[in-house]
């Protein structure tokens, strides 16, 4: 199915029948992906005085309780309402769903103990395109991603700089394949937050960070119509799906 999409003053045709989807599912057992110290969600039947709610235990339906946390255990999608006192909440100020999206691949640079992605690198990925959004795709990129178990240890983050860079350049949405966009211990300063929403400025309430994707080696870097979907939560964070659309010729 062909859909033709206005952007600007252009026609862009994508082709919905392909779909590359590139979030990470929760699963309620420990090879779920998990980041910040917390257990492994959990998918479990409700029980009642008259027994576990479940067809396997011969309930007429399957009636589940589901724990988790959205900055935790999968793909999700944050509004400054992350880092703020007052509350944003992702239901009400993501208002639109589809972006002109670039998807990137960069190798992280070794900084001392650490593995950074920088502004120069994001200048070279870029260039002088225009675009809404940007999906961040980092290397080595294999499917333990996907499961990995992330706390201590010291996974790559943006420089404070790199962020800056996205937001002169006018990027409003930015999906990385990590668990934060800033380095897992920092004193909670959390630079690239701030840095991305302009705390110290006119907040970009308009604007959202999708963490924990998935790029496919499959998809190509270049130009694409993203979908971001979320779930309606009115919190700061929701699970969301960020579907990629290839833009035909």
């Amino acid at each position: 199915m062909i859909a033709q999409l206005q952007y600007n003053s252009k026609r862009l045709k994508i082709d919905l029948s392909q779909p590359l989807d590139i979030s990470i599912a929760i699963k309620g057992d420990d090879s779920n992906v998990n980041a910040w110290y917390i257990d492994s969600p959990k998918i479990e039947p409700e029980v009642f005085e008259n027994g576990v709610i479940s067809v396997e235990e011969g309930a007429p339906v399957n009636f589940n309780r589901i724990t988790f946390n959205p900055h935790s255990h999968g793909t999700h999608t944050e509004t400054v309402g992350h880092i703020t006192k007052k509350k944003y909440s992702i239901n009400k100020y993501l208002k639109q769903f589809f972006f002109l999206a670039e998807v990137i691949t960069v190798a992280p640079e070794k900084s001392g103990e650490d593995y950074i992605i920088s502004a120069k690198q994001l200048q070279f990925a870029i260039g002088n395109k225009k675009r809404e959004a940007v999906v961040v795709r980092t290397l080595p990129n294999t499917r333990e991603k996907k499961s990995r178990q992330y706390s201590n240890t010291n996974w790559t983050y943006f420089e404070k700089d790199a962020i800056k860079l996205l937001v002169k350049k006018g990027i409003k949405h930015l999906l990385v394949d990590l668990p934060s966009i800033d380095r897992e211990e920092d004193a909670g300063e959390l630079k690239g937050h701030n840095a991305f929403w302009n705390t110290k400025g006119k907040l970009r309430t308009d604007c959202t960070i999708t963490e924990f994707i998935y790029v496919s080696n499959k998809i190509k870097d270049g130009a694409y119509m993203l979908n971001l979907q979320i779930a309606p939560f009115e919190n700061d964070a929701s699970p969301s799906k960020p579907v990629l659309y290839q833009i035909l010729d």
